[in-house]
């Protein structure tokens, strides 16, 4: 196809989709289907608002804004980029935040659970005046927590200064540098000696049978992010056996698996674990308070 084939979006979105379609995309970055997915990038690449395509639907394109979009079009088919690595920005919620190749794709379950405070869980959320969040990646997660408690520090840690470095750019757009703290470190190995009334942790949980399954866009991401060993318990066992010596007496653990519940309830047998209610199910966060921890 050609630029000259394309008058307008609906031209553009037509074509899209059955391009998706054909090369067979995996969505799980943000869209479910090719047609949102198609209609997303069209309008992030032309500068129209991200909620309103129908109106545009007839709108006649300059050769060059044509072009432009045929571009990302290829290179989201061919490539099998990730629809937010080419537009760097990917959305929790009402959150929006810059994302690159050196961190995986926001995408967190727990992200539904922070406007209700993880209600009955903690009480009162104006007690909470410390949260620890492990594994950041974007910093994604600590912005969401720092804005549902406003009267609490958020420390953040991840291995990866690389994966920092965004996290710092989306901190500093939300104005936040003085209630987040970005820390490198190996899980708790530099956190501050503290207690935390919350541990929220977002950890690589991927077992090694489904790494190797994984569709091309989950490769373009760092591995590292993802893999968590042969059953994906591997930094999850580190998480959950620090966790209890960083608690206040009434805190409470956040940790979400994925699909990994029967790893998980393997890998602790002798811990009565909550598994929190989400859009995907019942078996993707589970929570453990202070005195259930070892």
């Amino acid at each position: 196809m050609t630029p000259n084939s394309f008058t307008t979006i609906r031209d553009l979105l037509r074509y899209a989709v059955t391009r998706f379609n054909t090369a067979g995309l995996f969505f799980g970055h943000g869209s479910s289907n090719a047609l949102d997915e198609a209609a997303y990038l069209i309008l992030h690449t032309l500068r129209l608002p991200l909620d309103k395509i129908e109106p545009f639907f007839d709108a006649r394109l300059l050769p060059q804004e044509v072009e432009a979009v045929l571009q990302v079009i290829e290179k989201r088919s061919t490539d099998r980029v990730p629809a937010a690595y080419i537009t760097n920005e990917a959305w929790l919620g009402e959150y929006r935040f810059y994302v690159d190749q050196r961190v995986i794709v926001p995408r967190s379950f727990i992200a539904e659970l922070i406007p209700d405070h993880f209600s009955p869980w903690l009480q009162d959320p104006a007690e909470v005046s410390n949260i620890l969040e492990l594994c950041t990646g974007s910093g994604c997660l600590p912005i969401m927590l720092a804005d549902a408690f406003p009267l609490a520090h958020v420390d953040t840690a991840d291995i990866s200064a690389d994966a920092l470095a965004v996290a710092k750019r989306n901190v500093d757009d939300y104005e936040l540098q003085d209630r987040i703290t970005l820390i490198e470190s190996d899980l708790y190995s530099k956190v501050p000696n503290k207690k935390y009334d919350l541990i929220v942790t977002n950890p690589p949980y991927v077992n090694s049978g489904s790494m190797g399954k994984l569709p091309p866009e989950y490769l373009r991401e760092p591995q590292i992010a993802l893999a968590g060993g042969d059953d994906g318990m591997d930094l999850v066992r580190k998480i959950v056996a620090g966790a209890k010596q960083r608690l206040t007496a009434n805190g409470i653990l956040i940790v979400e698996i994925g699909n990994e519940r029967a790893f998980a309830e393997a890998a602790f047998p002798d811990l009565e674990m909550t598994w929190v209610s989400t859009s995907a199910g019942d078996d993707m966060v589970f929570l453990l308070t202070a005195d259930q921890l070892p």
